[in-house]
């Protein structure tokens, strides 16, 4: 708890996961207020063709009411 799961499209560099993954952690453990040693950061890199039915489907259209920032696009439309 909390594990964090980033999805974005391939092509960035482990040095920008690196730090991205850095920044989450050290956030969520000042927010939330736990040890960082219970923090874990994943990625899963979904290529832009799939995108719309391996993401933004299911995981956005889908589960909109779990979503506390919303994404101002629709591959749909």
């Amino acid at each position: 708890m909390p594990h964090v799961i980033v999805k974005l499209y391939p092509g960035r560099t482990e040095a920008q996961k690196q730090r991205l993954s850095a920044e989450i952690a050290r956030n969520v453990v000042e927010i939330l207020g736990c040890e960082d040693r219970v923090v874990s950061v994943a990625f899963e890199e979904i290529a832009q063709s799939a995108w719309p039915e391996t993401v933004y489907r299911p995981d956005i259209l889908e589960k909109e009411h779990l979503l506390y920032k919303k994404p101002g696009y629709n591959p749909f439309d």
